[in-house]
């Protein structure tokens, strides 16, 4: 059953008509974006959630879009008292608080699909790697990770989630700007995974050149669909073949988050 029809004698019809089935969950708790026209029924959803959800122990209303070198938002209690959590993900497990670092578990099944193309011992960088969705797998997988991301909480959860996921012994993280930090005194690496912040599409002009020629880079940006076909010539002129694209969730109507993966041309 979905929450409108749960909801479905408790709101009124046209709040219904603007109460969306979709939130997201990130370990015991769920995330909404509720219309200004739910205020007066925000008790009434967060209970049906909880009453519906058994794992979810807090409802929250995330009341502004992501912003700020740490990408974090502002929440509204609905239900519960904390926005901290353990998030499991395919056999791993992540501490993260929500208020303090970010992180998008809708991204779950494209990030298994890139780190099945992990082969061990290659040598990974991940900037704005946050608490470790894409790390931790990769360094399960016996490759060695370069792990980046400017927010202190996401590099000090990071490294509890290493360590509690048993592979710190294969990654080094830093805490430091991408775009700034001087990434020379590390030999070239074999892949680069680039969960890209949106407006950031210039950091693979600084991580390009890192990765091996015939390296991989799985490179993500927030484009419409007409933008794709000039994005791809794009990337031919820097010298990046196009192997793989496709989308993997949206921001706003008409713009789309893809992701491109991206091979080191030999010329």
């Amino acid at each position: 059953m979905s929450l409108r029809t749960d909801l479905t004698g408790i709101l009124q019809d046209d709040a219904l008509y603007h109460l969306s089935n979709r939130f997201e969950v990130i370990g015991d708790i769920a995330i909404l974006t509720l219309r200004p026209e739910l205020n007066d029924y925000k008790k009434q959803i967060a209970e049906k959630i909880v009453s519906r959800r058994k794992n979810i122990r807090t409802v929250l209303n995330k009341v502004s879009k992501f912003d700020g070198d740490c990408r974090t938002a502002h929440y509204e209690f609905l239900a519960g008292t904390t926005t901290f959590t353990c998030h499991y993900e395919y056999g791993f497990k992540y501490r993260l608080d929500i208020g303090k670092v970010f992180f998008n578990s809708r991204l779950a099944y494209e990030r298994k699909r890139v780190i099945d193309k992990v082969q061990p011992d290659e040598w990974v960088l991940v900037p704005f790697c946050g608490v470790g969705p894409f790390v931790i797998p990769a360094a399960a997988s016996h490759a060695k990770v370069v792990a980046i991301d400017q927010n202190p909480d996401a590099c000090r959860y990071l490294s509890e989630n290493v360590r509690h996921n048993r592979v710190d012994q294969n990654v080094c993280i830093i805490n430091g700007n991408a775009f700034t930090m001087c990434f020379r005194r590390f030999f070239q690496f074999d892949r680069a995974i680039i969960p890209t912040p949106y407006g950031m599409d210039a950091i693979l002009d600084v991580i390009g050149p890192l990765v091996k020629k015939r390296g991989m880079i799985h490179f993500y940006t927030f484009k419409t669909r007409q933008q794709v076909s000039m994005l791809i010539e794009e990337y031919e002129k820097k010298g990046l073949g196009v192997k793989f694209f496709r989308q993997c969730g949206n921001v706003a109507p008409g713009v789309y988050r893809w992701v491109f993966d991206l091979f080191r041309m030999d010329f």
